[in-house]
């Protein structure tokens, strides 16, 4: 699965999309889960300060 989520971020001519993976802790169960979402390159940054 991993290979093609690859594939399709690297099209020519299109923007650069980077896949980020967050751990958050759950305050109920102290429990981690895990989130993933698909940015722009040059929002990587702003994304992991939230």
């Amino acid at each position: 699965m991993a290979k093609k989520v690859v594939a399709t971020l690297k099209k020519e001519g299109g923007q650069e999309y980077v896949k980020v993976i967050r751990t958050i802790k759950s305050a109920k169960s102290g429990a981690y889960t895990f989130k993933e979402e698909i940015v722009p390159a040059e929002l990587v940054k702003a994304t992991l300060e939230k």
